[in-house]
């Protein structure tokens, strides 16, 4: 049997009608009461009385309106928070439009989680079936490059090797970028605690005390493949600067073209393809930043390649 739920109209609405007809009382005691009491202790007593019966309408909007908007938020924080986890929906709802807002949200939550699912299952399963005839591929090439071939036919050998260490490659990212999309990272780290180094890089880091809200393995995996990123290209100095909430990550590379940084984050693209680029580390970058509660954007900051990492639900600058 379905529980009846007042309408949000009638709460709000009652409210303020309840608190109006308690103001008008009030005027006609102070009529009758002043003579009796005085007008001074009259006011005191009927203030006190008036202000104890509107906590009445206020634990009702607490109980039918901010309470369930409150636990309906929380339901949803749970879910950002912890991907591939779902919660317990909230126990209650309060008004009729609040509870028909509860199971939209509920609702997509679970539609949500269940695309993420389907994601990651179907490219485990398209990474399992063909990186095996890949690597058959593989094994067949450098059989035939073993043999007699004449020029032409050991340079078709030699892209055939090429291109399946490419897919192989892809594939491996793609794996890669699944399990970031639904990676837990939460707590907090900081870049001192982290021992950052690269054989190629000059790591600089500002603010290595500062606590970032996000666990050590996740912005470990983070700055990996932004290094790698900023070392592919030409960089030989990267500057790390923390701040409460944010992190800018700045290198002396080649850069990124006004043409291409609205697109360095999606998956695949690439300007390093002939060089063996796969075109996922920053979308894998991007992926395990949103499965965090954070963004990362590309700005113009400098010579080189420049990255902002804010999480906006710590009030990042």
């Amino acid at each position: 049997m379905r529980r009846w739920r007042p309408s949000l109209w009638l709460v709000t609405g009652g409210a303020l009608a309840g608190t109006l007809i308690l103001s008008l009382l009030g005027l006609i005691a102070l009529r009758y009461l002043a003579p009796v009491l005085g007008f001074r202790w009259a006011a005191l007593v009927l203030a006190l009385a008036i202000g104890a019966l509107t906590l009445i309408p206020w634990a009702l909007m607490q109980r039918l309106i901010l309470g369930p908007v409150r636990a309906l938020s929380d339901y949803a924080a749970q879910v950002r928070a912890r991907p591939g986890h779902m919660p317990d929906p909230p126990g209650r709802y309060g008004t009729a439009e609040l509870r028909e807002m509860g199971k939209s949200v509920t609702d997509m939550a679970a539609v949500l989680q269940a695309r993420e699912t389907s994601v990651r299952a179907f490219a485990d399963h398209v990474t399992h079936e063909v990186k095996g005839p890949v690597a058959a591929i593989r094994a067949a090439s450098e059989l035939l490059a073993d043999g007699d071939l004449t020029p032409g036919d050991r340079a078709l050998v030699a892209q055939i090797d090429v291109a399946a260490r490419r897919i192989d490659a892809q594939l491996t990212a793609l794996s890669d970028i699944a399990r970031a999309r639904g990676s837990d990272h939460r707590g907090t780290a900081t870049l001192a605690g982290l021992g950052l180094t690269h054989d190629a890089l000059d790591l600089r880091i500002h603010g290595g005390d500062i606590a970032l809200p996000i666990a050590a393995d996740g912005l470990r995996a983070i700055l990996d493949h932004l290094l790698a990123n900023a070392a592919h290209h030409g960089a030989t100095r990267v500057m790390l600067t923390a701040a409460p909430g944010g992190l800018t990550v700045a290198d002396d590379g080649t850069g990124i073209s006004p043409g291409n940084r609205a697109r360095v984050f999606d998956p695949f693209f690439t300007t390093r393809r002939d060089a063996g680029g796969t075109g996922m580390g920053l979308a894998i970058v991007d992926a395990l930043m949103r499965a965090n509660g954070g963004r990362v954007v590309s700005v113009d900051g400098g010579p080189g390649a420049t990255f902002r990492l804010t999480w906006p639900r710590t009030g990042a600058p």
